[in-house]
């Protein structure tokens, strides 16, 4: 049996129980007064979905930057 799926599906897994981590805390965040927000250029991230959509379409690179905006 090949099993050469395993690693590229585990993989997204993780991504997507990040995104969703993402999205939750960044919610919660919100609802505590403490949005999370950054801007690169002309882009801002400042609500959850925006977020979540970032991490999903562009997670290499939007991930890494919510774990520093959230930083207080």
């Amino acid at each position: 049996m090949d099993s050469s799926w395993v690693a590229p599906v585990a993989l997204l897994l993780v991504v997507l129980a990040l995104d969703v981590w993402v999205y939750r805390e960044a919610q919660a965040m919100r609802a505590s007064g403490q949005s999370v927000i950054a801007s690169v250029g002309p882009v801002t991230i400042s609500t959850p979905e925006q977020w979540f959509l970032g991490c999903l379409l562009l997670w290499i690179f939007v991930f890494p930057l919510y774990l520093v905006a959230r930083r207080p």
